[in-house]
């Protein structure tokens, strides 16, 4: 018996955050919800995309509801960031009596079949956060990754683990599962990151918070449809959040 058969009712909502993703969003919504999980939801976080996606999004929560309510699309006027994105859909999810909260990118590169045992492990474990990490043993990035962007996701992981002093190995994972405790203990309502440095700022409140992390390798894969969201200004965000934090944990 696994950890999932013990808690076939956990409610666990997969919060994903979309900009000009039409592309990839059926198919991604195909595979989540097919996952097969007792109490999944589906919880699409768009930001206006001029490509259509908020009202592809619409569709296909029409055709998965017919049997339940299994997705939802939460639409809001500008693209602000991906971190106040997140922090609407995880704050919706938690009020809608949300056990456990997924954070997944919606552009394929994240393996939706380790949610299972991303979830399985949360509960057998009964920490407050499990990461699908690139960076720990046999954690893997596609090959279709430069030497250059893998060289700046490594160095971007050490600087950051370094300066928070944290030995979760891949802090800048976008790939994690949370519980709702651990969210509330957060208060989402606090996080300053507007960008990718959200993802180091969350876990790092975590961890200060008291909760324990477990890292789960996982494969990277290269996004199979439309380009990356990462500009120079999430970059510099990306550089001086941790150092923010750290000063600020000091004066704490």
């Amino acid at each position: 018996m696994t950890s999932l058969d013990r808690h076939p009712g956990a409610r666990v909502t997969v919060v994903m955050p979309t900009y000009n993703e039409a592309a990839n969003l059926p198919r991604m919504a195909e595979l989540v919800l097919g996952l097969g999980i007792d109490g999944l939801h589906l919880k699409i976080v768009d930001d206006n995309s001029p490509d259509g996606t908020g009202r592809i999004a619409e569709e296909l929560a029409e055709k998965y509801n017919w049997d339940g309510y299994r997705m939802s699309v939460l639409h809001r006027t500008e693209k602000d960031g991906l971190g106040r994105a997140y922090v609407a859909g995880m704050s919706a999810a938690l009020d809608e009596g949300a056990e456990y909260v997924v954070q997944m990118d919606a552009d394929g590169s994240h393996p939706v079949e380790a949610v299972p045992r991303m979830l399985g492990t949360a509960i057998a474990s009964g920490v407050g956060l499990v990461v699908g990490s690139r960076y720990v043993e046999g954690g893997s990035l596609d090959e279709e990754w430069g030497k250059h962007r893998v060289l700046l996701s490594r160095f971007a992981n050490r600087y950051a683990r370094t300066v928070l002093g944290t030995k979760i190995r891949d802090i800048t994972a976008g790939f994690n599962l949370w519980s709702a405790a651990t969210l509330r203990d957060i208060d989402l309502a606090t996080l300053d990151s507007a960008g990718y440095s959200f993802q180091v700022e969350l876990k790092f409140k975590a961890v200060r918070a008291g909760h324990s992390a477990v890292e789960i390798p996982i494969r990277f894969e290269e996004r199979t449809e439309g380009v990356s969201k990462m500009n120079l200004s999430t970059q510099i965000e990306s550089a001086v959040m941790p150092v923010r934090l750290r000063l600020r944990n000091r004066r704490g």
